[in-house]
């Protein structure tokens, strides 16, 4: 067991198996490698990604699949192998969420860089995709048509 002090949570107790391991952080945040996932709440689609070594520090990420069915992309074999997947089972993919200070029904998630964690080994990188017209900015709630 680890315990992680928080800005948002407070003090934590988390189980050491639990850490992920960023080997060379996160974009903007390369000296950052190691986090843990916390649930928003038990019935929510949205996470907490909260470093371990920085209290301020918590990204909020959502399933990607559960706002976009359709969304897709292929892991490269490079990628697969630094992140030491062996089964497509063992892949949790996550993506960033920006909340605007318009607020939440403007929230955007980022699909052109998804964090993709193997959960068999704790080890995860966020993945900057190729060839793909995802963006960085996608409503999670489209806007309504005006009447």
């Amino acid at each position: 067991m680890k315990n992680i002090n928080t800005t948002r949570f407070g003090e934590i107790e988390v189980e050491d198996d639990s850490i992920i391991v960023f080997d060379h952080g996160i974009p903007a945040f390369e000296d950052e490698h190691e986090f843990t996932v916390l649930p928003y709440d038990a019935e929510s689609p949205y996470l907490y990604l909260q470093s371990v070594s920085s209290p301020e520090l918590a990204f909020l990420m959502t399933d990607p699949f559960v706002f976009f069915p359709d969304y897709t992309f292929e892991l490269d074999d490079a990628n697969m192998k630094e992140l030491g997947v062996s089964n497509d089972a063992d892949v949790l993919v996550c993506s960033l969420i920006t909340v605007p200070p318009t607020g939440v029904p403007d929230m955007t998630t980022n699909l052109l860089a998804p964090i993709v964690i193997n959960q068999a080994n704790m080890k995860a990188k966020q993945i900057v995709l190729e060839k793909t017209s995802y963006t960085t900015k996608h409503r999670l709630f489209p806007k309504k048509k005006e009447e």
